[in-house]
């Protein structure tokens, strides 16, 4: 029984097709259904022969297809006219409104069928996506695990490489660790989103806790959202530890956010760094921070001040990732 009723949920949800016994079962429980509010109606209206088995039709061929519908339909306009519950017996109207049934009941099956066409379509292209999509979970994991084992080798050799130089290993282990940490992070965010702070503080971390400070409530950013901001953050910190504050020993950053409605504004200002004299060509980089933010309705906006870098990015936070 449980076998049949999965097969019936199955067949009815479009799922996989049910058997043909099935489909003629449904269809014959449909016809005495139908013929029986026939009979009720007939105790009102006895001149109502074929509209009870309209729903008949439709629910035969939504569930049996194109083939199981026509028999229903034709077995319908035979009950229609054979059987009477009343004095009535067929006459020429009785068998215009049959020709009038079987071509409503036409129209009918073939919306029907239209439909399952459109199902089966959805369903298939659904089932390709859905193995698109493991395939390109499995093959981004690979790269991560293949890209952490580089990183990895290149950390060894260059300690290895630098073991007499102290000063520069130093300035070089941080920010391999710091590529390390982006990636791990924007693996793992992808697929649950995180808190802005805990983003911000995996990002500049490396540079050292008194480097930085963070303004701003608590917030939980969707994963795209957050996979897009930890993309930006860490171009900036990378420039910051390159040529700005993070460079210099009494360089300072400072970050703040708020919330307006869904409407989030991150201000990101640096102090006490190198000046900056000339500002070159935009690379990378820059098209990364300027452009990141316009799936989210936002922008992003740089300014070369005298006591550092200013970015404000603002954009719109959306309701699910």
């Amino acid at each position: 029984m449980a076998k049949l009723i999965d097969e019936f949920r199955k067949g009815w949800q479009g799922v996989a097709p049910p058997s043909l016994s099935l489909s003629i079962a449904f269809a014959v429980a449909c016809l005495l259904l139908a013929t029986l509010a026939r009979w009720g109606l007939a105790h009102v209206r006895p001149d109502v022969y074929f509209t009870p088995y309209f729903p008949a039709v439709f629910f035969a061929a939504a569930f049996g297809g194109l083939r199981v519908g026509v028999v229903t339909a034709l077995i319908g306009g035979v009950l229609g006219v054979l059987v009477n519950f009343g004095d009535a017996y067929p006459d020429r109207a009785r068998f215009a409104l049959l020709a009038l049934y079987w071509g409503v009941s036409a129209l009918t099956i073939w919306g029907v069928e239209h439909y399952r066409t459109m199902l089966a379509e959805q369903h298939r292209i659904s089932k390709r996506l859905i193995e698109e999509e493991d395939y390109r979970k499995l093959l981004v994991a690979e790269l991560q695990h293949r890209l952490k084992n580089k990183l990895s080798t290149v950390h060894a050799v260059l300690h290895q490489v630098l073991h007499d130089q102290p000063e520069v290993w130093a300035r070089i282990d941080p920010r391999l660790r710091s590529l390390a940490t982006a990636d791990d992070l924007i693996s793992r965010i992808d697929r649950a989103g995180c808190d802005i702070r805990d983003l911000l503080i995996a990002e500049l971390g490396p540079y050292g806790h008194v480097r930085f400070t963070l303004n701003g409530e608590r917030l939980f950013l969707p994963p795209k959202l957050a996979v897009t901001l930890s993309l930006m953050f860490h171009e900036l910190a990378t420039n910051a530890g390159k040529y700005g504050a993070f460079s210099a020993p009494r360089g300072l950053l400072q970050v703040s956010w708020t919330v307006n409605d869904d409407r989030l504004t991150v201000t990101w200002d640096e102090t006490e760094g190198p000046s900056i004299d000339k500002v070159s060509e935009p690379g990378f980089g820059t098209k990364l921070l300027k452009s990141a933010l316009s799936a989210f309705d936002g922008k992003s906006e740089i300014s070369y001040l005298k006591t550092g870098l200013h970015c404000i990015m603002q954009c719109r936070i959306p309701k699910s990732g």
